[in-house]
């Protein structure tokens, strides 16, 4: 942290002081960050719009624009973003991840998701998306649990169908490196009272006796172990970021990185090790408001199997599906989970206990696996991941520990 040099513009202290957070201290890059706004609306005349908007807090405010760069981002000091993003950031939500958070207001004309030549940057023209609150499941207390688990079916060794990317509901990327749309486009033809054909997210009638089960955020939101073939290679990777990326390079692996490239296996074949080295920036899961997303970086496709995907699609559960380069695709999505297991409930122990499967993401590199490929299973692809949604599993399980079941192995790590 850093105090303002004795010769920072003073509409530049002016704008600063209005910085979200900490006011008394001002990091370099902020500083930096306004320096390079204001130098720009000087030449534009927006600077008084800017400050207006700032010190009213009013939505009626002028557009804000800046020239849109190629990619979209903005570079300041080294560090890249988007425009919105980094003076949403800075003067409204300090907490702010990325841009699916944000969604424009109606009578902002120069939206960035409009990816017209100037953007606007005015704070006061995004509202932040929240993510939606899932109702409780309402568990009856049930006297009859069976004597041993249900089998849930092993995908990992059947033949799946396989089907293309969706293009009709994505959007294809020439900049992979900027964070899909789709969170906010995807579902442009869909309204919040249908999830999925033929699930409706309202609950059924309460039952007489039943006990409220919330869905809890856990600290870590997902699990990821990864394989060779049908070996598992390296520890299981925790995400506690709301953003990450699976690659293949050598870098230690942090909170938004799992970098595959250093995981060393004294049985690895040539095959494994060529198609390795085609990962490249691999795969970015995000999770943000309650959906699951995977964007494909590397320079070759991803291929995924997501029975909770596949439902809202109405493929067969075991469906792969074939994400090219710079595409993205939901993977998962709360509300849907949510309706699914509110019906479940009602349809008894087993019926729940099913839904196991759906909390399980499998994901290969370079190489698809199914009825198309000569690889018939996820585990003669060379190079795949396993992704555990924590927050699903463990609601699962509280749910049928509620309905009487004797502790179950569920957990976030089943």
């Amino acid at each position: 942290m850093t105090t303002l040099s004795p010769f920072t513009p003073p509409i530049v202290k002016t704008l600063l002081g209005w910085k979200k957070g900490d006011s008394s201290e001002v990091d370099k890059w902020s500083e930096k960050a306004v320096k390079s706004l204001v130098k720009k609306l000087k030449k534009t005349g927006g600077l008084d719009e800017l400050k207006k908007a700032i010190s009213t807090q009013d939505t009626s405010t002028k557009c804000i624009t800046i020239p849109r760069s190629l990619d979209g981002r903005l570079q300041v000091s080294h560090r890249k973003g988007l425009p919105h993003v980094i003076y949403c950031r800075l003067w409204r939500w300090p907490d702010l991840q990325n841009h699916q958070e944000l969604r424009a207001i109606e009578s902002c004309e120069w939206a960035f998701h409009m990816k017209r030549e100037e953007v606007c940057v005015n704070p006061y023209h995004y509202t932040r998306i929240e993510p939606p609150v899932l109702p409780p499941v309402l568990v009856p207390r049930h006297t009859e649990v069976p004597d041993k688990m249900p089998q849930i079916e092993n995908y990992a060794m059947t033949v799946p169908e396989n089907t293309e990317f969706p293009t009709g509901n994505n959007e294809i990327f020439n900049l992979p490196e900027t964070p899909p749309p789709g969170y906010i486009s995807e579902d442009g033809d869909t309204t919040d009272n249908q999830g999925m054909d033929g699930v409706d997210v309202h609950s059924p009638s309460p039952p007489i006796d039943a006990e409220p089960v919330s869905y809890i955020d856990p600290p870590y939101w997902c699990s990821i172990a990864y394989y060779e073939l049908n070996n598992r290679v390296g520890e299981t990777f925790h995400a506690s970021q709301p953003s990450l990326t699976v690659d293949g390079f050598t870098d230690p692996s942090n909170s938004e990185r799992f970098c595959l490239g250093l995981l060393s296996n004294i049985n690895r074949t040539q095959q494994v090790e060529m198609t390795r080295r085609h990962i490249g920036k691999g795969v970015r899961l995000y999770y943000i408001g309650g959906e699951v997303f995977a964007e494909c970086l590397s320079e070759s496709a991803v291929f995924v199997q997501s029975p909770n995907c596949n439902q809202r699609y109405g493929w067969h559960p075991a469906t792969v599906c074939k994400i090219p380069p710079g595409c993205n695709l939901k993977i998962f999505n709360n509300q849907e989970f949510a309706a699914l297991l509110a019906q479940s409930v009602n349809q008894g122990f087993e019926s729940v206990y099913q839904l196991t499967r759906m909390c399980t993401i499998r994901m290969s590199f370079v190489k698809g696996w199914g009825a198309e490929y000569r690889r018939q299973t996820v585990t003669s692809t060379p190079c795949w991941i396993e992704i555990h949604l924590n927050g699903p599993l463990q609601w699962l399980d509280r749910v049928l520990v509620q309905m009487g079941s004797p502790g179950l192995p569920c957990s976030s790590m089943s």
